[in-house]
Parts: structure tokens; C-alpha cells; sequence
């Protein structure tokens, strides 16, 4: 009796050591923007749609957060977004529910303040208090990060 509670224990703590399998782990990517740069704001929906089609192709679910603060807001502004075409077409499109876009709010306030008058931001995307906090508290909850 006694060597069998001994198997029953090294196998219970063997499977807590064991990792995740794949089609259990729910596979998760933050995207930092921070730079009013076109080619980095591509680059990071190129990230984002790669990574998407790359688990999707492989039947695991995946969501992707892109986060934007200080130059990269432009990102979604609905004034100065060189990109809002994109954006309504991959969220609302191409992987609705899988791509979130998170402005950062102290951002924009500090916008609003220098220009003068309120910035609208794309529809598509969620207003957080900030956008370094925001990736940090991601992180800490297991997701990846990316910075392109």
C-alpha cells in the first residue's frame, strides 16, 4: 500500500511539472508602438496578421494586443492614422475578436492639451489609462511581447 501512495505521489507531482500542451495553451502577444512611424505601424499589423494566420493554420487560438502610447497614438487617431484602412479591415474583417488596439489615454490627454481641442481615436480600438502599464500588466499575466 504504502508503495503504491508513493507512485500515486511521484506521478501527481511529475504531471504538475509536465508543460502545458499546445492545444491547451492559449497563446497570447502584446505589440508595443511607440514610434508616429508608418513603416513601424505596418510592421506591427504584419506581426500581428502573421502571428494570427500562423495559429490559426494550426487550429490554436491566439490574441494579440497592439498598444499604442506617446508618437505611436498616431497609430489610432482617426485624424493621422496612415493605417486606419488596415485596421478596420483586420479587426472587423479579417480576425474579428482576435486583435485588440489599446490607446493609451494619458497620451492622449497630453495631445488634447498641447493641441488644444479633443482627439478623436478609431473605433476599433479601446482606450486604456496608459500604455506602458497596460504592456506591463500583460506581461505579467504570461503574455508575450513584441516591440518591432
Amino acid at each position: 500500500m504504502r508503495k503504491i501512495f508513493h507512485v500515486a505521489a511521484i506521478m501527481a507531482i511529475v504531471s504538475l511539472a509536465s508543460p502545458v500542451h499546445a492545444a491547451e495553451q492559449k497563446h497570447r502577444i502584446a505589440i508595443q508602438v511607440d514610434q508616429n512611424d508608418p513603416a513601424v505601424m505596418n510592421l506591427a499589423l504584419n506581426n500581428a496578421t502573421n502571428v494570427v494566420e500562423y495559429y490559426r493554420s494550426k487550429n490554436e487560438d491566439v490574441d494579440v494586443d497592439i498598444v499604442t502610447y506617446g508618437p505611436g497614438l498616431n497609430m489610432l487617431r482617426d485624424d493621422t492614422s496612415p493605417v486606419k484602412d488596415r485596421i478596420k479591415h483586420l479587426k472587423d474583417f479579417a480576425f474579428p475578436g482576435k486583435i485588440q488596439f489599446s490607446a493609451c489615454n494619458n497620451t492622449k490627454q497630453g495631445m488634447e492639451k498641447k493641441e488644444g481641442h479633443p482627439i478623436a481615436i478609431l473605433p476599433e480600438a479601446t482606450i486604456v489609462p496608459s500604455g506602458v502599464v497596460r504592456l506591463m500588466e500583460l506581461q505579467e499575466q504570461g503574455w508575450s511581447y513584441v516591440r518591432p
